[in-house]
């Protein structure tokens, strides 16, 4: 593949189309992340009661990466202690909301199955 046919997002280049979106995406704790947030904005215990099993250090590293990829944002509020701190999809981050929901009736449809 040329270089003139690859997908360029935020510095970084890609082979395709579903390489870049499964960068921002893929893995385990991402589509969850945007699951949850779809209702409206959590806290991070929220988050984490909602994922029992992810651990404290990967749901971290997530939400950095879905923020620093603009899907969600990070908002603090400083008016008093403690600092609270909530997450919510952006704008770019709501139009995955289709394709996520997609991903989760397909579970459910094979779940199903067994």
């Amino acid at each position: 593949m040329s270089q003139e046919t690859r997908v360029k997002y935020q510095g970084k280049s890609y082979p395709c189309c579903t390489s870049l979106t499964m960068d921002i995406i893929g893995g385990k704790w991402k589509t969850v992340i945007i699951f949850h947030l779809a209702e409206g904005k959590l806290r991070y215990n929220e988050l984490r009661k909602a994922m029992p099993t992810v651990t404290e250090r990967t749901l971290s590293l997530q939400l950095k990466k879905l923020e620093e990829d603009k899907i969600i944002k990070r908002e603090v509020i400083y008016k008093k202690p403690p600092l609270k701190v909530y997450y919510s999809l952006t704008d770019l981050g709501t139009t995955l909301l289709p394709i996520v929901n997609a991903i989760a009736e397909w579970g459910d449809s094979i779940a199903g199955l067994n």
